[in-house]
């Protein structure tokens, strides 16, 4: 019993010291104010989430490889959304948080060659390779939506809309959680779906991070 109660006790203190050493970064909340970043966008400017103060701001995380990417792009139902944004002043974001060697990967050349190649309308696509706003967001897939009210706080975040399929054709018929979730503050009201969960592929973070 005593070697029993000293073998816990030393688990239990090896465990303590992890967690003092590496803490648990704090994952996003509805309600919450978004997490503050700064990356380099593809044509190499400096863009902060702070410059956007006063705007509504769509984070889209993509991978131009991706399977369920592919279905929202071809289908044009993504340009659809950030047309939509960008005719009612909504800051629309595309991140790309693929390590160099992963899939979804691009320079910031590659990054503006699909933008146009696709009809794309993003206001900046930012460059992660790092994966460090990535994490902070916890950010799962691609897509991995994020919507952020004009005082900075997060309105919603998860699934572009509620089909979880790789298919072209499940995207008639689906409900589009973001563009619910802009209609109805652009309208004044509170965001009754706040958070759903995440479909698409794995965000290929770099190895190890």
């Amino acid at each position: 019993m005593m070697k029993t109660a000293i073998r816990f006790a030393l688990i239990a203190g090896v465990s303590g010291v992890a967690s003092i050493a590496a803490p648990a970064v704090a994952e996003p909340v509805v309600g919450k104010p978004a997490p503050a970043f700064s990356l380099r966008d593809s044509n190499g400017k400096t863009v902060k989430l702070a410059d956007f103060r006063g705007k509504l701001v769509v984070l889209e995380w993509t991978n131009h490889q991706c399977p369920y990417t592919v279905k929202h792009y071809s289908t044009q139902n993504m340009q659809r959304l950030q047309g939509f944004a960008a005719k009612a002043g909504i800051v629309w974001l595309s991140i790309v948080s693929s390590a160099p060697g992963r899939e979804g990967y691009v320079t910031g050349k590659e990054a503006n060659g699909l933008t146009r190649s696709r009809g794309a309308r993003p206001a900046h696509v930012l460059l992660d390779p790092e994966g460090r706003v990535g994490q902070l967001y916890d950010a799962k897939t691609t897509p991995h939506m994020f919507v952020i009210r004009k005082d900075g706080v997060l309105a919603y975040m998860g699934a572009i809309d509620d089909n979880p399929s790789w298919q072209a054709g499940s995207v008639k018929g689906a409900r589009n959680h973001v563009k619910g979730a802009l209609d109805q503050l652009l309208a004044g009201k509170p965001v009754t779906t706040g958070s759903t969960f995440p479909y698409g592929c794995s965000i290929k973070y770099k190895q190890g991070a």
